[in-house]
């Protein structure tokens, strides 16, 4: 829900400036263009969200999934791929099992639009949360410019 891209944007710095990417204060030109594509995507119906809220209506954690075009092959015949990403929860609130939740409920919302696997790039900090859940490492790599 569009009314939701502020709250996402938070959490998407806040998950940068835990990794070391800077500091959320100095990003607001990035924030502004985030918000933009947020927008563009969800209307066109590739980028879902989840919310989670505490029991005052307070949202404590979210985490997306981005539909991307992406070639099938002989094992996943579907012609894009879901790619899982911003999850975050407030630090004060971790380690409760709020991650966990919400990453079982964009399985199996994947599940149910029949895609093969999901993708993910872990931060140090989510990469025993996604292993203990059954996501493997894969050959992926990068080359940075």
């Amino acid at each position: 829900m569009s009314a939701d891209i502020p709250v996402i944007t938070r959490h998407r710095l806040g998950i940068f400036a835990e990794m070391g990417f800077g500091d959320p204060s100095t990003c607001a030109e990035y924030a502004a263009g985030f918000q933009t594509f947020a927008a563009r995507e969800m209307a066109a119906g590739r980028f879902h969200s989840w919310l989670a809220e505490d029991d005052g209506g307070v949202i404590v954690a979210g985490g997306a999934v981005l539909i991307v075009p992406w070639p099938a092959n002989p094992k996943h015949r579907k012609q894009q791929r879901a790619f899982l990403f911003n999850v975050f929860t407030e630090p004060a609130l971790r380690r409760r099992g709020i991650a966990r939740t919400l990453v079982q409920t964009m399985l199996d919302w994947c599940r149910g639009q029949e895609f093969g696997s999901v993708f993910l790039h872990a931060s140090d900090a989510g990469r025993q949360l996604y292993q203990s859940m059954g996501f493997q490492t894969t050959s992926e790599m990068r080359f940075d410019f």
